[in-house]
């Protein structure tokens, strides 16, 4: 179903492609951008293949018992029995169903699945939305050295994760990765423990278990986020990250209209006063304690940009905040089995 365009421009893209074959059921999803193909074992009496709505193919499966499901070509449809139920299913036109794409891929890697599914998540909700800048729509994945690497930023904030794992040795891989086609690859159901990562002149091929997934490789030079990143900062931070996120959590509710959770960061008496204010419902305040290295400042942000940030650090209990002044951007550090960075530009007070 991740396959399956929400409002395709052809009607065959609506459907689900069978094809029973040599003992193994095909199925196939295709909307032009992604194509994805998983085989399971079959009992197949005659061979055939067909395109049926897939919609109404996935609910009718949901809503089946843990039995053996029989599809037979009759009367110019498909008719589907398990156990007591029994459908007929009107079918689309098989010959107009796309090809699935041959790819051949001119690089390829085998990463951890498990491993590379929590970087994802760490610094997908990073990932651009705007369709005018195609690269920020994208990871950047790297892989060299026994070290994974991705990053993705929407230019208002950056996230870089890393680990060190086995990887092959030989050239550098890399690659920019739709953010929303490797997000839904790595939650399918039939993920194992090793994924193939392939890459081809303009297309992205995952290979894991009976599953091939294909998506558009997306061109062009990924940002030079390294000269974002300064070499030293005028104040370090200890944030608990528990405290934290209560804290923003409590002042936010009045931060209906830009957003904006001011921090006045006090290095003498070692704590920051969250504050937050609207002409229309108020304002609110808390402090909290914290490590404080360097000189005091003023500074304002994005407060669910924050938030997503905390939140993907939900498993550790401290975060080291680095600023340089009030109008430079700020960065999250956190180091551990993944290394995480979050660099973050402040919002106008």
């Amino acid at each position: 179903m991740k396959g399956i365009g929400s409002n395709p421009s052809l009607p065959i893209l609506s459907g689900v492609y069978l094809k029973a074959q040599e003992g193994t059921l095909e199925i196939q999803s295709n909307d032009l951008t992604v194509s994805i193909k998983h085989k399971v074992a079959a009992n197949v009496e005659e061979e055939g293949e067909t395109v049926v709505s897939a919609k109404v193919l996935q609910t009718i499966v949901k809503n089946l018992p843990d039995a053996a499901i029989t599809f037979k070509y009759e009367d110019e449809g498909i008719k589907l029995t398990c156990q007591k139920s029994t459908y007929h299913l009107t079918v689309l036109p098989v010959a107009d169903w796309p090809a699935f794409p041959e790819v051949v891929p001119e690089k390829s890697i085998e990463l951890p699945s498990a491993l590379l599914s929590k970087m994802v998540d760490k610094i997908y909700r990073v990932v651009s939305h705007d369709v005018s800048r195609p690269i920020l729509q994208g990871i950047f994945l790297t892989a060299e050295e026994n070290t994974i690497r991705l990053v993705a930023t929407d230019s208002f904030r950056l996230a870089v994760c890393d680990t060190h794992t086995d990887t092959p040795t030989g050239e550098k891989f890399e690659a920019i990765i739709s953010g929303e086609a490797i997000h839904n690859v790595l939650s399918m159901r039939t993920m194992t423990e090793t994924i193939m990562v392939g890459i081809s002149d303009n297309q992205v091929v995952f290979t894991f278990g009976n599953t091939t997934h294909v998506s558009r490789k997306i061109e062009g030079n990924y940002p030079d986020y390294k000269k974002l990143l300064a070499p030293s900062c005028s104040t370090a931070i200890t944030l608990p990250i528990e405290e934290t996120s209560a804290a923003i959590k409590h002042v936010s509710v009045v931060a209906l209209q830009n957003f904006a959770v001011r921090l006045d960061i006090d290095a003498e008496g070692g704590e920051i006063c969250f504050s937050s204010s609207s002409p229309d419902q108020g304002n609110a305040s808390e402090t909290i304690k914290a490590d404080v290295e360097g000189k005091s400042l003023t500074i304002g942000f994005n407060y669910q940009y924050v938030f997503d940030c905390l939140n993907a650090l939900s498993e550790q209990k401290s975060v080291r905040f680095e600023l340089l002044s009030e109008t430079q951007p700020a960065v999250f550090k956190a180091s551990g089995k993944i290394n995480y960075l979050y660099l973050l530009i402040p919002v106008h007070l």
